[in-house]
C-alpha cells in the first residue's frame, strides 16, 4: 500500500495507455510504475508475560503431597492465586518436585 505525498490518501492502481500508474482519488497526483516493486514487512510480535510470575514465583512456595500426573512422582510444589472473582474459590497451582520433570497442572 502506498499513500499519496501531496493528501496522504491510499493510492489506486490504474491502467492508463496499457501503462499502470498509482493515482489518488482526492488530488491530481500520479505516479507511473516502472518496474515491480515487492517488499514484506512483518510486525513485530508482542511478548507474552507469564501469568504466574515466571521462575521466580515458584522459588520460595511450600510441597505437598500431590502425585505427577506424567512423571508419577509423589510430590509437588503449590501456591494458590485468585484467578476469578472473589467469591470463586482459589486457584491451586501445582509443579512437579522431579527436576527432571518439571510438569505444571492446576485444580
Amino acid at each position: 500500500m502506498f499513500f499519496c505525498p501531496t493528501c496522504g490518501s491510499l493510492l489506486i492502481v490504474e491502467e492508463y495507455l496499457g501503462r499502470l500508474r498509482y493515482k489518488c482519488r482526492c488530488c491530481p497526483y500520479c505516479f507511473n510504475i516502472t518496474k515491480r516493486i515487492s517488499f514484506r514487512t512483518y510486525p513485530k510480535l508482542k511478548e507474552i508475560d507469564d501469568v504466574l510470575g515466571g521462575a521466580a514465583a515458584w522459588e520460595n512456595v511450600d510441597s505437598t503431597d500431590e502425585r505427577c500426573p506424567v512423571c508419577s512422582h509423589s510430590r509437588a510444589y503449590f501456591m494458590q492465586i485468585q484467578t476469578r472473582s472473589a467469591d470463586e474459590p482459589m486457584t491451586t497451582f501445582y509443579k512437579c518436585c522431579n527436576q527432571a520433570c518439571g510438569h505444571r497442572w492446576r485444580e
